[in-house]
């Protein structure tokens, strides 16, 4: 076995401690990030499937973040939610392609509030903000940008939540070499490497998450995965301290949370009020399963993936045992408070 190669190389642990496979939330829960339109392909769920294992998990209501605009947000709306009342919630998308077209602020404010109108409950704003799209001047278009400071001023006026995604973990910005430790994700995932002079560096894209959250402060905004930054908590929470109209979601950030358990159930133990669960995978019980156990237990070393590879990195995760006052927010009050038409 001297030519065992790294890749094929999976070992299992030995160790003897307690284990909990909890398949449901101790609490009614709200998915506060997930992905169930044409945006995702395969994660088109089909509704009656996704409300079957939302029953099982104990999840009450998905919200669903690519609602589109126009008539495709109708058909979200109803394939989704006016089928079944009450399980799904939808967010409008933008039309960032036409961002370079005078005028584009005002028009997409438009855009925001005839989507609110026809029963979106906020924004959802994808990452190629600050990465791929381009403004009227032919550069990428920040987040930070004041052509886009009607959205957001509508978006207060309206009163309904931008939920917005900016960068990603900091080893897509970092050389792909020996001691990135998302070297094997990246290999699978090429066009998530951020390296290069063609994109900001993650530093300055959190600076624009700074200054978008100070410029608008009527403006409720929830930042996808931890506001991007799991590996650093400390820095997120110099966030929340600083600009009351921030809230987080952990979608997708299980794997980064759960090896830092210390810091991460400090965490939530000082910002109960401003965490939003959430999942960003698939609507599957395996998926929710390691969310449900890294809330809610104890349990040492465990997968943060069931059912398949880990692919986030070569480590397992911890359970921070989270009190139940804390659990009920996490879990959906914090989502029933910024949406609260849910």
């Amino acid at each position: 076995m001297s030519d065992l190669l790294l890749r094929d190389f999976w070992p299992e642990s030995n160790l003897v401690v307690p284990e909990h496979d909890i398949r449901r939330a101790k609490f009614p829960a709200v998915d506060a990030h997930n992905h169930l339109g044409k945006l995702r392909g395969a994660w088109a769920a089909d509704p009656g499937q996704a409300v079957a294992v939302m029953d099982e998990c104990n999840i009450r209501c998905v919200i669903n973040l690519d609602g589109r605009w126009g008539d495709a947000l109708l058909e979200s709306l109803d394939r989704y939610e006016r089928a079944y009342p009450g399980r799904f919630a939808t967010l409008l998308n933008i039309d960032f392609s036409r961002a370079s077209e005078p005028g584009f602020g005002a028009w997409a404010a438009d855009q925001v509030e005839e989507g609110v109108r026809r029963g979106a409950r906020g924004i959802k704003i994808f990452k190629r903000l600050g990465l791929h799209w381009k403004g009227p001047d032919g550069r990428l278009l920040r987040a930070d940008d004041a052509l886009l400071k009607p959205i957001w001023e509508r978006a207060a006026r309206l009163r309904v939540p931008v939920l917005f995604h900016i960068a990603d973990p900091k080893a897509f910005f970092r050389p792909l070499g020996p001691t990135n430790e998302r070297w094997e994700e990246l290999q699978e995932h090429p066009d998530w490497h951020f390296y290069g002079p063609q994109f900001p560096s993650f530093e300055q894209l959190m600076e624009q998450q700074r200054n978008l959250l100070a410029a608008n402060p009527d403006t409720l905004f929830v930042s996808a995965h931890v506001a991007s930054c799991s590996e650093d908590l400390a820095f997120v929470s110099s966030l929340l301290d600083e600009y009351a109209n921030l809230n987080v979601d952990i979608s997708a950030r299980l794997a980064e949370l759960g090896r830092q358990p210390y810091s991460a159930r400090a965490f939530f133990l000082k910002y109960p009020d401003r965490i939003l669960f959430g999942l960003d995978e698939a609507v599957k019980v395996d998926n929710y399963a390691p969310y449900f156990r890294f809330l809610e237990t104890a349990d040492e070393y465990f997968p943060y993936k069931y059912g398949e590879r880990p692919d986030q990195g070569r480590w397992n995760v911890y359970g921070i045992y989270l009190p139940d006052a804390v659990l009920e927010q996490v879990y959906h009050a914090n989502a029933e408070r910024l949406f609260p038409s849910l």
